[in-house]
């Protein structure tokens, strides 16, 4: 999980894990790993460039952080004191 934008770097850094693992760690029967790179933000051309041709299958995917308002907080304190009383 990063904090800012997808970088081609990221995908190179990805691939080198999953070499790692396939190398040192994946067991007789293992399926082969794949990649989940999730990402405040990504251009999709640059996903595309960036992950084609990897011998491995590496997925990139923007999550959302969605946190409640100031009021909505208040309102889950207060209700959750009330269950504690």
């Amino acid at each position: 999980m990063k904090l800012g934008d997808f970088t081609p770097a990221d995908a190179g850094q990805m691939n080198v894990y999953l070499n790692y693992y396939k190398e040192n760690e994946m067991q007789e029967g293992d399926t082969h790993p794949i990649g989940i790179i999730l990402c405040a933000g990504k251009n999709e051309t640059l996903v595309k460039y960036a992950t084609a041709g990897l011998p491995q299958k590496v997925f990139v995917s923007k999550y959302l952080i969605n946190l409640p308002s100031e009021k909505q907080l208040k309102e889950i304190i207060e209700e959750e004191q009330g269950k504690v009383q």
